[in-house]
C-alpha cells in the first residue's frame, strides 16, 4: 500500500530540523502545541517513511532527515510570504480580539482612523480576555489581540505594551464603604469578591497588592468580562475588581473605590507571526491613541 505523508507532519518536521530539536521547534512553531504531540506526530511521520529522521540526544539528522529537510524547506521558508502576497490582492482582512469595553469605546474611532489608508478591509471582532485571545492568537484566529499584559509574554506570542492602568473596586451604590482601606483594617473580609480568574493578571496584580499589606481576600465569584462584574456588584452579589480604562463610568447603581497603593496593570496589544500591513497600521493607531489617553491621564482629564 502506497504510504502517504501528512502535510502537518512535515510542517513539524520542518521546525524541528529548522530550530534543532523538539523543545526548540515548540517555542517557535506559531500556534499551540506541546512538546509530547510533536513527539508523537514526528514518530508517525517516521513510521510511514520507514525511517530515522534525526538522533533525538544530541540532536542530529540522519542522513534521510537532510534529505528531506532540504526537499520541504523551500516552501515551507516561503509559504508565509506567497500567504501575504496572495492577501493583498484581494481586500485585507482585519480579526481582533479584546475585551468588551475596548470594542465597544474605543476600537469603533480607530476604525475611522484606519480606513483613510485602507478604504475597504473585511473586519471580525472577537470579545475575549486575555486567556482566550492567546488561545486565538495562537490558532491564528485573530491578528491582533488588546488584552491585559504580562511582562513574560506566553511562548509564539509578542506583546506591545500601551498603557498603565489602576486597579479599582466596585461596589454597590449603598454600601457603607467610603475608602478600600476600610477593608483591609477587617479581621476578616465578608463581603464576596467578584473576579477573573486567579490567574489572569489584573487578578494577579491585586492578590500580590494584599499580600505586601498580609491580607487574605480570594474569589467567591469568577468572571471572565468587566460587564459581568458590574452587573453582579449592581445585583448585590458582592465586590468586584476592575481597572480604572481612561473615561471609565461605572454601570448604574454602581460607585468606585480607589486602589492607589495597589501596583498597575499594563494593557498591551499581542500577535503571532508576521503582521500584515493592515494590523501594522492598528498598531501604529493603538500606540497614537495610548499617548492621548497617558496625557489626558496625567492632566486629570477625561477620556
Amino acid at each position: 500500500m502506497l504510504s502517504i505523508m501528512n502535510i502537518h507532519h512535515l510542517e513539524l518536521f520542518y521546525f524541528v530540523a529548522k530550530h534543532g530539536g523538539i523543545a526548540a521547534a515548540v517555542r517557535n512553531i506559531p500556534y499551540g502545541i506541546q512538546q509530547p504531540a510533536v513527539s508523537g506526530q514526528i514518530s508517525k511521520l517516521e513510521e510511514s517513511l520507514g525511517t530515522k529522521l534525526f538522533q533525538r540526544r544530541p540532536f542530529a539528522l540522519s542522513p534521510a532527515g537532510v534529505e528531506l529537510f532540504e526537499f520541504i524547506k523551500p516552501f515551507f521558508d516561503n509559504v508565509e510570504i506567497i500567504g501575504e502576497k496572495l492577501r493583498q490582492n484581494r481586500s485585507p482582512q482585519l480579526r481582533i480580539a479584546a475585551p468588551s469595553i475596548v470594542l465597544h469605546d474605543y476600537i469603533p474611532e480607530l476604525l475611522q482612523k484606519l480606513r483613510t489608508k485602507f478604504p475597504e478591509f473585511r473586519l471580525y471582532l472577537h470579545e475575549a480576555a486575555r486567556a482566550e485571545a492567546e488561545r486565538l492568537l495562537l490558532a491564528r484566529e485573530v491578528d491582533l489581540a488588546i488584552t491585559v499584559v504580562e511582562k513574560k509574554s506566553r511562548a509564539g506570542i509578542q506583546v506591545r505594551p500601551l498603557l498603565e492602568l489602576r486597579l479599582i473596586l466596585l461596589v454597590h451604590k449603598k454600601s457603607g464603604l467610603a475608602r478600600a482601606e476600610e477593608l483591609w483594617k477587617r479581621d476578616k473580609i465578608e463581603e464576596t469578591l467578584i473576579a477573573f480568574p486567579r490567574t489572569d493578571p489584573i487578578h494577579a496584580s491585586f492578590q500580590r497588592g494584599l499580600e505586601n499589606m498580609g491580607v487574605e481576600w480570594f474569589c467567591g465569584i469568577e468572571v471572565n468580562s468587566a460587564r459581568l462584574t458590574e452587573r453582579y456588584v449592581a445585583n448585590g452579589y458582592g465586590i468586584g475588581l476592575a481597572v480604572a480604562i481612561p473615561g471609565f463610568k461605572p454601570a448604574q447603581g454602581v460607585r468606585v473605590l480607589e486602589l492607589r497603593d495597589f501596583p498597575p496593570v499594563v494593557v498591551g496589544a499581542s500577535w503571532s507571526g508576521k503582521l500584515s500591513n493592515i494590523s501594522k497600521q492598528l498598531l501604529h493607531e493603538l500606540e497614537a491613541e495610548a499617548q492621548v489617553q497617558m496625557r489626558r491621564t496625567k492632566s486629570g482629564g477625561r477620556g
